[in-house]
């Protein structure tokens, strides 16, 4: 198998994570979205959605990290992602809804614009009303994040990990970028912690925590 990543990317690392805690033998191609190679045709005949990451598995072919940490997991047979119905279906529900609802104001609206300079809006004053609007609507995910999905559980789906808490985990902490403070939200601050005692954690998200440390002197409006 081969997988098109970034070592940076938020999507890629819940992969890159369930991979190095699975040993499953893949060979990683790094794209650099630094420098738009995800926009070049050779990368676009491989994903035309321009996006990492892509798992390749013999002649099938496998966007949307979501849909590949279900793939791995069956593939493997991995109890991360439960068979029975209606466990499996709580483990979509919270990765739906992580990925319809709250990053799409947590990336997107707030913390993208503020780290990112193709998200920069067209003016100071509706770039400053984006990351306003999108902090506030972040705030309200957290505190669903608290208190409903995890609540006095370990993981998201229960007392035992599953495929959603690496997908949640790190897109979550994309929030450590802009040095959110999480005290406020104690569950998931419990959660992010049980779900960085995993070996493969420090080795696989050393480049990300490379990123934060980069921009560790810009000021952020954070959380």
């Amino acid at each position: 198998m081969k997988l098109y990543m970034h070592p940076v990317s938020m999507t890629s690392r819940p992969v890159r994570l369930f991979i190095a805690e699975n040993n499953i033998a893949v060979e990683e191609q790094v794209v650099d979205l630094f420098t738009g190679e995800h926009y070049k045709d050779a990368y676009l005949a491989i994903n035309p959605n321009h996006m990492v990451p892509v798992l390749e598995d013999g002649d099938f072919r496998l966007t949307e990290s979501s849909a590949i940490l279900k793939y791995l997991a069956d593939k493997i047979n991995s109890p991360t992602y439960p068979k029975d119905l209606k466990q499996r279906a709580k483990v979509n529900e919270v990765m739906d809804w992580i990925n319809s609802n709250f990053y799409r104001d947590w990336a997107y609206g707030f913390i993208y614009p503020q780290v990112f300079p193709h998200h920069k809006r067209k003016t100071d004053e509706i770039h400053g009303a984006t990351i306003e609007w999108g902090k506030e609507r972040a705030q309200g995910w957290l505190s669903l994040l608290n208190d409903h999905w995890i609540g006095n559980k370990q993981y998201l789906a229960g007392d035992q990990i599953s495929i959603a808490d690496y997908f949640g985990a790190g897109l979550v902490t994309l929030g450590e970028v802009i040095r959110c403070d999480f005290t406020k939200y104690p569950n998931v601050t419990r959660w992010l912690g049980n779900v960085k005692k995993l070996k493969s954690w420090p080795k696989v998200n050393e480049v990300f925590y490379g990123l934060c440390d980069s921009v560790k002197e810009q000021k952020f409006n954070a959380i």
